[in-house]
C-alpha cells in the first residue's frame, strides 16, 4: 500500500485517552469496513447510552457514552493484537494472518457491548436477569444476527489487508467478546489464547474504562501503564502470560480500578438512586420493549436507549394515561429533581484478604431483620434498605478462576500459572465490602444507626463528592 493510499483507508478518530484511533474506511472495492460497522444503527445506538448508567446524574461530568467506550476497547484490543502476534504464531500453528488476528480482536472490542440495554449494568439486574439474560447474550445475537454480514464482509485492518480467502467469522468475534463459552463454536487454538485480551483480568475492556471514567469523572487514580502491560505480555503454549517485569504495573491497574469502584460505581448517592430505581425501573421499560424474548426482537430493542427510557419518563409526568403510569412518574421525578427518599443512616467498609472457612455471611435481607429487631419499637416500621456493594479485585483459584495471568519467572525461566494469584495476594484483598444501611425516614435515622452499630459495629462513613 502506497503513503497515499494509507489515507485513502484509514481515518484518525480523535480520543482524550489515547489521542487518536484508527478506523478503516470504504475504498470501493465491495468489501465493508470498520466505518461501515461503526455506522451501524446497532453501534450507534450506544451514543444513546450512558456509559456510567446511574453515576451520571452524581458525577456532573460525567456525560460520556458506551459508544466512546467500546471504539477505545477497538484500539486496545487492536494494539494487543499485534504486540502478541509473534509469540502466538510461535505458539499455535493454526495462527492466521497478522492482519485477521489483528481485526478479530478489534471488532470483538468494538461489539463487546453493543448488547447493553438503557442504564447498562441496571437493565441486565433488573430486566434481563428475569428471563436468564445479560447484554452479552444480546450482544451475541446482534453479532450472529444484523452485524454478521458486514463483520464477516470485512476484508483489511489497519495495518493492511488479510492473506487470501481470509474473513472475519462472526463467531469467532462472538466467542471471544465473552466469557462463556458459544454453543455449536469451538474456538481455533490462537483465538483461545487470546481470549484473556477480551476477559480477562487485565483486559483491553478494563483498561480502557479505568482511565477513561476517571478522566470524565474528574477522579485521580494511579498510574494505569498500559504500554508496559502490553509490552511484557507474551503467548507460550497456548497461554497468555505477563513477564514478572509487567507485574507493578499490573498491581497498580488493579488498585487503581479497586478504588474506582468505591469512588464512582458504588459511591452512596449512586446507590441511593439505584435502590430507588429497583422498584420501578422494569415496569417502565415494559412500556416500551415487548414481552417475549429479546433477542427475537432485535429492532424493537434496537430504540432502547437512555434517551427513550427518559423522554418516556417525561411523558408519564407530564400527560400519565392512568394512575399506574402517575405514580410511575411521581416517583421517577424523586430522581430527576434529586429528591431521593433514601438517605444514609450507616456506613461501614470491609477488606477480605483470606478466604473465610464455615458458613457464608449473611445477606441484605438478614441482616436487615437484625437490624430492624434492634430498634425500639416506635421505628420498627420504618423504611430500611441493606445495601451490600462488593466487589473481588483478584481471583480466589488460579485453576477454575477464568482469565487469570500466568507469570513468568525470569530468574527461573519458567511460567507459573499461579505466580500472578500470588502476587495479587500481596497487593489486594481478595474481597471489598462497602456497607451500607439506607432509611426513608429521618426521625429514625438515628435509632436506625445505633441499631446498626449493635449488630455490624461501629460506622465508618466513607466521604462523598455529591
Amino acid at each position: 500500500m502506497s503513503a497515499l493510499a494509507a489515507y485513502d483507508a484509514v481515518n484518525l478518530l480523535s480520543d482524550p485517552v489515547y489521542g487518536y484511533c484508527q478506523i478503516t474506511k470504504p475504498i470501493g472495492d465491495g468489501a465493508s469496513s470498520e466505518q461501515d460497522l461503526v455506522d451501524h444503527p446497532f453501534l450507534q445506538r450506544l451514543r444513546r447510552i450512558h456509559q456510567l448508567q446511574s453515576a451520571w446524574w452524581v458525577f456532573h461530568t460525567a456525560e460520556h457514552s458506551r459508544f466512546q467506550h467500546v471504539v477505545g476497547v477497538m484500539h486496545l484490543a487492536g494494539q494487543f493484537a499485534t504486540q502478541l502476534y509473534p509469540s502466538l504464531a510461535a505458539s499455535c500453528a493454526d495462527t492466521p494472518s497478522p492482519q485477521l488476528v489483528e481485526e478479530t480482536l478489534r471488532v470483538a472490542g468494538l461489539c463487546h457491548d453493543v448488547g447493553h440495554g438503557p442504564f447498562g449494568h441496571f437493565f441486565d439486574q433488573q430486566v434481563l436477569r428475569r428471563q436468564g439474560l445479560d447484554h452479552e447474550d444480546m450482544g451475541r445475537a446482534m453479532v450472529l444476527g444484523p452485524l454478521a454480514d458486514p463483520i464477516a464482509s470485512l476484508r483489511r485492518s489497519p495495518t493492511g489487508a488479510f492473506a487470501p480467502a481470509e474473513a472475519v467469522d462472526p463467531a469467532a468475534v462472538a466467542w471471544v467478546m465473552a466469557p462463556r463459552e458459544l454453543e455449536g463454536f469451538t474456538p481455533p487454538a490462537w483465538l483461545r489464547a487470546l481470549k484473556p485480551v477480551l476477559c480477562g483480568l487485565a483486559s483491553a475492556d478494563n483498561m480502557d474504562y479505568v482511565p477513561r471514567d476517571a478522566y470524565v469523572c474528574g477522579i485521580a487514580i494511579g498510574p494505569v501503564d498500559v504500554a508496559r502491560l502490553r509490552h511484557y505480555m507474551f503467548v507460550t503454549d497456548g497461554t497468555l502470560v505477563l513477564h514478572q517485569h509487567g507485574a507493578g504495573a499490573l498491581g497498580m491497574f488493579l488498585n487503581s480500578r479497586l478504588y474506582l469502584y468505591n469512588q464512582v460505581y458504588f459511591h452512596r448517592t449512586v446507590r441511593r438512586i439505584d435502590l430507588h430505581l429497583r422498584g420501578i425501573f422494569a415496569d417502565t421499560v415494559a412500556r416500551l420493549l415487548p414481552e417475549g424474548d429479546p433477542r427475537q426482537q432485535l429492532q424493537a430493542y434496537l430504540g432502547l436507549t437512555d434517551w427513550s427510557v427518559l423522554e418516556l419518563v417525561a411523558r408519564l409526568q407530564r400527560a400519565p394515561v392512568d394512575d399506574t403510569e402517575r405514580r410511575l412518574g411521581e416517583r421517577w421525578a424523586q430522581v430527576t429533581t434529586r429528591e431521593l427518599p433514601w438517605r444514609l443512616a450507616y456506613e461501614t467498609y470491609e477488606e477480605i484478604s483470606l478466604p473465610r472457612p464455615g458458613a457464608p455471611a449473611p445477606g441484605a435481607a438478614e441482616l436487615g431483620d437484625r437490624i430492624r429487631a434492634e430498634l425500639p419499637a416506635r421505628w420498627r416500621g420504618a423504611g430500611i434498605e441493606v445495601d451490600l456493594a462488593t466487589t473481588d479485585p483478584r481471583p480466589v483459584n488460579p485453576v477454575v478462576d477464568a482469565g487469570v495471568l500466568s507469570l513468568f519467572d525470569p530468574i527461573r525461566r519458567t511460567v507459573r500459572r499461579e505466580g500472578a494469584v500470588e502476587l495479587l495476594t500481596r497487593l489486594l484483598p481478595l474481597h471489598t465490602t462497602l456497607l451500607r444501611v439506607y432509611t426513608d425516614s429521618a426521625d429514625a435515622s438515628t435509632a436506625i444507626r445505633e441499631a446498626a452499630e449493635r449488630v455490624l459495629g461501629p460506622s465508618q462513613r466513607a466521604s462523598d463528592s455529591s
